[in-house]
């Protein structure tokens, strides 16, 4: 179950930048789900604002898709959202025709399961925010790193509890961390040959 980390009274979330910006997006009524907060957000895409324009996104365990958006309405040129929870994907769904994208696609999937399949295309960018403290981040970057999911130059975000303890294979390294409260985020990267 997700550890809630920023409620919002309405169930919403606002969109910060890019075409979208100031758009508040309805978020799924289910257990733990919590939107990555305004401040995390702005942080992130700070890092990103030269890389978003045109990339493949893939945003993992997609919840309220607050990531995922953000990515699309900055520029990206394709952002797939994959969701487990069915009445969160259906929200998700019902957010990509609210704004009327088709550059978004959501999938609804066991994040974990769809990574064992074959991947039909590289992804410059993936948001990895699984539900804090059942072993998912370290699941997550195995998978990705026996993979080819990734693009040469890729970049992955990963969002974890505070004390969740590092532990990168060889060919990762970390570009930019920061704590915001009890979180953690970092951007890393996976070396490609």
């Amino acid at each position: 179950m997700r550890q809630k980390r920023q409620t919002s009274a309405s169930g919403d979330y606002r969109i910060i930048g890019g075409k979208w910006r100031g758009r508040r997006l309805p978020v799924a009524d289910s257990p733990g789900l919590r939107p990555t907060t305004d401040r995390v957000r702005e942080t992130l895409f700070n890092w990103l604002q030269w890389d978003i324009t045109d990339a493949r996104v893939l945003d993992l365990f997609a919840g309220s898709g607050s990531l995922g958006f953000e990515a699309a309405s900055r520029g990206a040129a394709q952002v797939t959202l994959i969701e487990a929870v069915k009445t969160v994907s259906l929200q998700l769904q019902n957010n990509v025709t609210l704004l009327s994208s088709e550059n978004i696609d959501v999938i609804t999937h066991n994040a974990l399961d769809w990574l064992q399949t074959e991947s039909a295309e590289a992804y410059d960018m993936v948001f990895i925010d699984p539900p804090f403290r059942e072993g998912l981040a370290d699941k997550t970057l195995k998978l990705l790193d026996e993979s080819n999911w990734l693009a040469a130059d890729n970049q992955v975000y990963l969002e974890t509890e505070k004390e969740w303890p590092l532990k990168l294979p060889a060919n990762w390294r970390v570009f930019k961390e920061k704590t915001h409260g009890q979180v953690c985020f970092r951007l890393l990267t996976k070396d490609i040959a």
